[in-house]
């Protein structure tokens, strides 16, 4: 007989997402597990006691606790520090803001706001503004004399470059910039007025913006304290839409790693957060004697507990060999990317990814259009260090070739998609995939090649749903086209994306992913049935009760 409860939810749709099984009605939760799921009936009987909360459900829809598998999630919150440009429509609304922020802010210090266009995406920058430009030097000056003033422009993974930042006087000359500036990266454009002074206005093309570690090093960087505070305000922002699990299988820096300690040794850590090492080493040396020496905690299955926990190392394939470098100055400055930028070729990915395998390390890697050619790299590995057991992961999976999904199974590496990014935001340049779309992010196919893709939010937008709804839809954002139409998931598939398949990333299938007795009462209360909703409706999926190990973690005023 089950556990008595603590809790029990019931009156609803139970969407356990295990395998094939029907919807459930209710669930029971003892402590931090699940004792219970069933009909209402079968749930009360077994678990009820005198003390038992009852949570009527009213036929609203709970799912597992969605596993973000690609969230950077410390980003969000590191968003909420600087003032918002969100609402203005005008150079005067702009203007308005650091008005405000000269009142606040002692003289001298810096004001940095946001960007200016409509978040999370900032599409098209000052053309969102009546006058269709940036504020520049002067217009700054009128309203802050006495600091000096930075707009940035937007992170390139947020949007699409180019990016269009802004200073006042005080802010170029602090940084030393002048008319015969010659920034020491491509991409950067310092524009130049009609007196023959820089104007304030500089505009990036770099899709990893360069501007803050080259021509603006004075600007200041987060800080530790900042990192620490962003981090703590997007734990609420992403339990808001049920994620109860991250995985950050694109790596986070050292200083990264040390913010989310600094969190969960305080006890705040109400995300179960999984890393992998961002490495900071510029050569297959250096790279030796870190993984032999300074990473056997993040070997196999990595340390950590419950909550936290560092498993493996990402290595990067491609980069720009200036952002690298630039990076690599500043740290432990990594800007908005939270990750160490690398610049790597096939033979340094070849290199890096050997001794990984000698010393036991689990590699990450983002492979966009690269599969095959990483798989030729495991596949040699695989005959000295057999990689089936140690679920090496695959990310941001791009154009594949069916030939491949053989390998994957072989090898057993972890497949993780993003396809809200890659469909929706980013899809107009495949509009003219060859196969009409369909080997590109070919969820379908690998789910059907026996492959539990896992999919994530890449912090673009926060709402996994978003990734549910590219899904499903497969839309490209400029046209409404659709990519790959055979590729289409259902919604149950895509919610198993977003569940069940996140588990297997962290060695977790057996304690999270599904609503199974036993396992942790991770679960979220969905505001509107995903199965049934609109595909529009799709889009704005929320939680209304999100819990973690049976605790709250958020909910709804209602």
């Amino acid at each position: 007989m089950s556990a008595k409860a603590d809790l029990i939810l019931h009156g609803g749709q139970v969407l356990t997402m295990e395998r094939n099984a029907a919807p459930a009605q209710a669930v029971a939760i003892a402590g931090d597990r699940i004792v219970a799921v069933g009909t209402d009936a079968e749930v009360r009987a077994q678990s009820q006691a005198p003390h038992t909360q009852l949570i009527d459900l009213d036929g609203r829809t709970v799912i597992p606790g969605v596993i973000d598998a690609h969230a950077h999630m410390e980003r969000e919150g590191l968003k909420t520090l600087r003032p918002s440009l969100a609402h203005a429509r005008q150079l005067s609304d702009v203007l308005d803001v650091i008005r405000h922020e000269v009142q606040r802010v002692p003289k001298g210090e810096w004001i940095i706001t946001m960007p200016v266009g409509q978040p999370p995406f900032y599409f098209d920058g000052p053309l969102t503004l009546a006058e269709k430009r940036m504020p520049d030097r002067y217009e700054l000056d009128a309203v802050a004399p006495d600091h000096p003033v930075y707009i940035p422009g937007l992170f390139g993974n947020w949007g699409v470059p180019p990016g269009f930042s802004a200073l006042n006087s005080l802010a170029l000359a602090r940084n030393g910039i002048h008319a015969d500036t010659c920034p020491d990266c491509d991409g950067i454009n310092i524009e130049i007025g009609a007196d023959g002074r820089p104007s304030g206005v500089i505009v990036e093309t770099n899709k990893r913006p360069l501007i803050e570690f080259s021509v603006l090093s004075q600007v200041p960087a987060f800080n530790f304290a900042d990192r620490l505070e962003g981090l703590r305000r997007s734990l609420p922002l992403y339990h808001a839409f049920g994620t109860t699990s991250v995985y950050e299988g694109h790596g986070s820096a050292p200083e990264s790693i040390a913010v989310y300690r600094a969190l969960w040794e305080a006890g705040e850590l109400t995300m179960r957060t999984r890393l992998c090492v961002s490495p900071t080493w510029n050569d297959a040396a250096e790279a030796r004697l870190a993984m032999r020496d300074w990473l056997s905690f993040a070997r196999g299955n990595g340390l950590g507990d419950p909550w936290f926990s560092v498993s493996g190392v990402f290595i990067g394939l491609g980069g720009s060999p200036a952002t690298a470098r630039a990076v690599r100055k500043v740290l432990p400055n990594t800007g908005w990317s939270g990750f160490v930028e690398w610049a790597n070729r096939i033979e340094d990915f070849s290199d890096y990814a050997w001794l990984a395998a000698e010393f036991d390390l689990r590699v990450h890697s983002v492979v966009i259009d690269r599969l095959s050619e990483v798989l030729d790299v495991f596949d040699a590995i695989d005959k000295h260090f057999p990689l089936a057991g140690r679920r090496w992961v695959v990310e941001h999976v791009g154009r594949t070739d069916p030939a491949d999904f053989a390998r994957i199974r072989r090898l057993g590496l972890r497949v993780t998609t993003i396809p809200f990014y890659m469909l929706w935001k980013n899809g107009a340049s495949r509009l003219q995939e060859d196969g009409n779309g369909n080997h590109f992010v070919p969820q379908r196919a690998l789910l059907e090649a026996g492959i539990d893709i896992a999919s994530g939010s890449d912090n673009i937008p926060v709402s996994p749903f978003s990734a549910v709804w590219a899904s499903v839809v497969r839309t490209e954002r400029t046209t409404g086209q659709i990519i790959g139409p055979d590729q289409r998931l259902t919604r149950m598939q895509a919610l198993e994306t977003v569940t069940r398949n996140g588990a297997y990333l962290s060695y977790e299938e057996s304690l999270k992913g599904t609503l199974t007795v036993g396992k942790w009462a991770d679960l979220a209360v969905l505001d509107t049935d995903p199965l049934t909703a609109s595909d529009e409706a799709l889009l704005t999926v929320q939680a209304s009760l999100t819990l973690v190990g049976g605790q709250e973690v958020h909910r709804t005023g209602e």
